[in-house]
């Protein structure tokens, strides 16, 4: 009689367990990383007897949490491509709102700066028409700084959003480490503490919100949980903090994810870090806006350095000689790496040679390797195109590299010749009267020709100009020049006629006639004498329009380019977010389907241990009336 009381008892435990098993499935079916529990049930061990074995009942061997150690990684880990890619677009979309078309935009005020010098071509000694180009040139450089300013405030926003992931990184980590130490310790109870195991597994989900991991079991329960491939966040009870700092050059604008262990400080690169918010905002500001920041920089400094240069060959209405328009900073000397040895420095400058210059300069930084004490390499970070050098100065894109002092082997060195060139852009001057807008040379064609020759252009390559220099025709495809008396010079119809052309900014000037040359036929070179009536240098300014400037666009089309740089950026970043997303929902739906909370199933569950339970109890019922029964026969 005992026997079924027991079994009784034992089936009426292990049905309330079960209810309450399914009950506690229920009531967190809303609970963040909570994995659907079960109660594993075994019948207990028969009694043997000579009528053969009889079952003792059930009892409960475990409760066991639905859980795919496979599902839960790849649901984290898309999860953390995801976080990624969502950050990088994210800063990517702010960054496009800076560089806005239409009349708002850089492009729109280069094209209206370059388009006011029309007004002064009709009108050279008009004030009122000098002041809409100064008027213009100063909103060109406003719209400069301000780029360059939402720029560094975005910087800013990134580098503060660093330390804030960083920070809860940590406190995830040491949460994950105390956890570890709480299975642990419920692991030598003999049962899995399915709660403790949901709750690390959830801090490991946010944790790789901010920073892709990879996780090893330790033989006590423990979870190893590294980044960076091999670098170890957590190990057993014990967490390593994560910090962020400059990257070797001490670049304001790029930042490193470093790991530091007692006195040794890891860096753990870019490339190692997988997904995570941390990871897309690495990228975005090492990358994404590191590059902008030069195609502005470099914008501003080609536009700077090419009106500059061809403003100084004018004449203002006080006729002195033009000066700079634009104040454009000096290139920033070459940062040091931490670990350098040597005593050398390095100074960066524009090319002054004819076939290099603003035109040449490439939206990029420079990574300058030494293999000696002047040798090396120079790596273009853009593309990683690296030219190797031998000696001082060194000439790549549009720029001279000039190392002063010796360098050590393994020393590098940081260009960045553009990051701050848009910050400080700005107007030299602001007298309407300080427009150099004349021409320094004028030409006139002989009162006798007889040919139809006529001026193209005449452009000056000095001030002052050259004494006057008379070119006579001796034949349609011959001619001389007064400075250099009987000496023969041949001729092309549209030729260009050059005067002591050896580098830009030189003595002299370049004159295209067009229309065809008879024998006698003159043309005179001389200063200018009306500077106030003459407008050929805003004519040269306004023709700048067309210049090739900017990886082969124009001056006015180099906006266009950056712009479309930026949206390309954006589109790609875009679809790998969705992509990243999609992929990311899928995975996650994967997991909930072994691991998440059916309420329907639960609410089943619930009606089938009910009525077990209450069948446990009539079994009781009945084994009680039955206990009653036999004690009144034994008793009467």
């Amino acid at each position: 009689m005992g026997s079924i009381l027991n079994i009784g008892a034992r089936a009426l435990v292990a049905n309330e367990l079960a209810l309450q098993t399914a009950g506690n499935n229920i009531s967190n079916v809303n609970t963040p990383g909570y994995s659907r529990q079960s109660v594993i049930l075994q019948a207990v061990q028969g009694q043997f007897s000579a009528n053969g074995y009889f079952g003792k009942g059930v009892e409960v061997v475990t409760v066991q949490r639905a859980h795919s150690e496979y599902l839960t990684t790849q649901s984290i880990i898309s999860g953390s491509v995801s976080a990624a890619d969502s950050k990088r677009l994210d800063q990517l979309k702010q960054l496009e709102d800076i560089f806005q078309g239409g009349p708002t935009g850089l492009g729109a005020a280069v094209s209206d700066m370059l388009n006011s010098y029309s007004d002064i071509v009709g009108a050279p000694s008009d004030l009122t028409a000098r002041s809409v180009v100064l008027t213009r040139a100063d909103e060109l450089a406003a719209r400069f700084r301000d780029s360059s300013a939402r720029m560094d405030d975005l910087r800013l926003g990134v580098r503060n959003a660093l330390q804030d992931s960083v920070a809860a990184v940590n406190t995830l980590a040491s949460r994950i480490a105390v956890t570890n130490f709480e299975v642990a310790r419920a692991i030598g109870t003999g049962q899995s503490p399915n709660d403790l195991l949901d709750q690390r597994d959830f801090l490991i989900t946010e944790l790789n919100k901010y920073v892709q991991t990879s996780s090893i079991e330790a033989n006590d329960g423990t979870l190893g949980v590294f980044v960076g491939g091999s670098q170890p966040l957590v190990l057993g009870k014990v967490s390593t903090p994560l910090s962020i700092s400059f990257d070797e050059f001490g670049d304001p604008a790029k930042s490193k994810l470093v790991m530091k262990r007692g006195t040794a400080t890891n860096v753990i690169e870019e490339a190692t870090l997988g997904g995570g918010s941390i990871t897309g905002l690495l990228r975005f500001q090492n990358n994404d806006l590191s590059d902008a920041k030069n195609l502005l920089g470099r914008m501003a400094m080609a536009i700077g350095t090419t009106v500059n240069n061809q403003h100084k060959l004018g004449i203002d209405l006080n006729g002195a000689a033009g000066g700079d328009m634009f104040r454009v900073s000096a290139l920033p000397d070459g940062l040091a790496s931490t670990t350098n040895t040597g005593a050398a420095t390095v100074q960066v400058a524009i090319q002054t040679t004819p076939t290099s210059g603003a035109s040449s300069l490439a939206a990029s930084s420079y990574v300058i390797n030494f293999t000696g004490a002047a040798a090396g390499s120079i790596t273009r970070e853009s593309d990683g195109q690296t030219t190797i050098f031998a000696a001082s100065p060194i000439t790549v894109d549009g720029l001279t590299i000039a190392i002063t002092g010796a360098a050590a082997a393994g020393d590098r060195f940081l260009v960045s010749p553009f990051n701050d060139a848009s910050s400080v852009f700005s107007t030299n001057f602001s007298s309407p009267k300080a427009l150099a807008m004349a021409n320094p040379v004028a030409a006139s064609a002989g009162a006798s020709n007889q040919g139809t020759l006529a001026m193209e252009s005449l452009v000056a390559r000095s001030v002052p100009a050259p004494a006057a220099v008379t070119i006579t025709f001796t034949a349609p495809g011959t001619y001389t020049r007064s400075d250099t008396g009987a000496t023969t010079y041949a001729y092309t119809q549209g030729q260009a006629i050059e005067y002591n052309l050896v580098t830009p900014g030189s003595t002299g000037w370049t004159l295209k006639l067009k229309g065809s040359a008879l024998a006698g036929d003159t043309y005179t070179v001389e200063p200018n004498a009306f500077p106030r009536l003459n407008a050929g240098n805003a004519e040269a300014l306004m023709a700048l329009r067309d210049v090739p400037m900017f990886d082969g666009a124009t001056l006015t089309d180099g906006y266009a380019s950056v712009m479309s740089e930026i949206g390309v950026r954006v589109q790609s970043a875009t679809f790998a977010a969705d992509v990243s997303q999609s992929i990311a929902t899928n995975m996650e739906k994967e997991r909930t389907s072994v691991s998440g909370v059916n309420l329907d199933e639960e609410a089943a569950k619930l009606i089938q241990f009910q009525q077990s339970y209450q069948a446990s109890a009539k079994m009781m019922q009945i084994a009680q009336s039955l206990f009653e029964t036999l004690s009144q026969i034994i008793t009467g």
